[in-house]
Parts: structure tokens; sequence; C-alpha cells
């Protein structure tokens, strides 16, 4: 296919570098200056135009609404808008409705993955947008990674990702604050791991990802709380999901609780350019270790 991959940050570039050696013929765009193996445009347009699908990987919703204004245009018809950024459920919609006007279709398909997981091919989308689009771009997820769920109509896949998002921030804050009080009852930390990874409070922040260093399979933890998924990164998802429970009115108070954890470990605290798992020596440090 011939794609234009607007946005070659940490994710997209390595996302838009495994599409070309594929076989697909990729040409890229990004406001700051980048190496890449494809071709490079000018501009997000020049990037688009010509282009069988459109990837976009970028920072917001605002963002995004300005780079499809300028792209669509440019797009044939029948082109496919996959934007694989993570964003609020109303702009996505917004593209999408735009997209189809245009004649074209659109998808929205957050990741889930990190770094890791674009560089080698092995991320997880959750895709809104017609079944049509889906199955165009589906040999392309097959490339970037290891995972496509189709969760329904536009915006569906930003609804999955801050939901498991939501579900995530707020179990590793619960972890985190079991293994700082089992340091002041006396509990070995392995010896938690042990039981809780094989009972009724298994989570993928215990088993996959522990927040404790040298317990489980490595993790962030392990290097310091360099970010693998960042603490400020957290803080945007779940922001995200309390705009959306606004926005239909849910109650989500376990939701808001870690996003007030997480603004303030950011905002007030030391968690900026730190893994979100680094609650672990926050609450060490609250508990006076």
């Amino acid at each position: 296919m011939k794609i234009g991959f607007i946005g070659l940050g940490n994710m997209g570039l390595p996302m838009a570098r495994n599409l070309h050696d594929a076989g697909h013929e990729v040409t890229g765009f990004d406001t700051a200056q980048v190496e890449a193996p494809f071709p490079l445009a000018g501009s997000a347009s020049a990037a688009a135009a010509g282009a069988e699908v459109v990837i976009t990987m970028l920072p917001n919703g605002k963002i995004l609404r300005i780079v499809a204004e300028e792209v669509i245009p440019a797009m044939p018809d029948g082109a496919v808008l996959l934007d694989c950024s993570t964003v609020d459920v109303e702009s996505a919609r917004a593209v999408a409705e735009d997209a189809a006007k245009a004649g074209l279709g659109a998808l929205d398909a957050p990741v889930s993955g990190g770094i890791g997981g674009a560089q080698g091919g092995t991320l997880t989308f959750m895709v809104g947008g017609t079944e049509e689009a889906f199955a165009r771009a589906k040999p392309l997820f097959d490339i970037m990674g290891q995972k496509a769920v189709h969760c329904g109509p536009s915006g569906n896949g930003q609804a999955a990702k801050i939901c498991n998002n939501m579900i995530l921030g707020a179990t590793m804050i619960v972890t985190c604050e079991a293994f700082a009080l089992a340091d002041r009852l006396g509990l070995d930390r392995q010896a938690l791991f042990d039981v809780v990874s094989t009972s009724s409070g298994a989570s993928w922040s215990v088993n996959s990802y522990c927040p404790a260093p040298g317990i489980g399979p490595a993790s962030p933890a392990d290097n310091g709380y360099a970010p693998g998924f960042a603490a400020e990164l957290m803080l945007k998802d779940l922001g995200l999901a309390m705009e959306a429970a606004d926005s239909v009115t849910a109650d989500t108070p376990m939701g808001r609780a870690a996003f007030e954890l997480y603004r303030t470990f950011v905002d007030e605290e030391d968690g900026k350019g730190r893994d979100f798992s680094a609650m672990l020596p926050r609450f060490e440090r609250r508990n006076g270790g």
C-alpha cells in the first residue's frame, strides 16, 4: 500500500519503520526533524497526497483536528484515515464525520504496548469505525501489532482505551499501596507477590509489571522507574476518562480518585518523567519508609 504516516515520535517512527520494512510505500511527516529509512514530506498534506491509508500518531485531539482538516482534502476517494493517537472521544467522532463527508473511511485505533510494542510490532489496537475500513486496515494492524479488536463505530476505540487505562491506573495505585502496607506489616515482598500473583488479587499490575524492584518479571521498577509508560501519560488518559465520564454523567469515583492521585504525583511531587509504577516509592515515603 501507499501510506502517509504523520507523527514520527517515539511511537510513530518505529510503527512506520515496521510498515516500510514489510514492503509498503511509506511517506512520513513530522514537525520535528527526524531520521527515517523512508521519504519525508514537507507537510502533512504532501505526505497524505495519493495515499491509500493515512496514519496519524499525535499528542491530543486538538492537534488531530488540525491535521485532519489539512490532510482530508489531499486524500483520494475511498482512502482510510487511521488515527492511532489517544484522544478524546468527541474529537475522534468529529474527525470521522468529516472524513465520511469527504468520501473517506476513518478509524480511531489507539494502542496499548508502549514504545517496546511499537518497536517490536506487538501493539494491541482498539479500533472504532466501519467494518469496511477495519478490513482494509487489518493487514497494517497485523504488521504493527499482535492484536486488533474492532470495538464498534467511530469513537469506540478511544472509549475502550480510556476504560482500559482507567482500570490500569486504579489497579496500579492499589498494588503500590499493598506493597507499601506489606512493608509496614513486616511481610516480605516476594511472599506477597507469590500469594497475590496466584490468588484473587492477581492483575497485570502485579503479575506482569510489578512496581517492586526485583520482584516478578523485569519492569521499570528494576531500572530506577525510568518510564515504560510515563506517569504524565497515565494522567492524560485518566483525564480523558474523566472528561468522557462527565459527558455522559457516568459515576466513576475510583477512576476520579486515581486521576487526582496521579495529578498530585505529576504536578506537585516527583512523578513527572517517571514510570507510572513509581507510585510505590511515593507511598513508601508517605509511610515513613
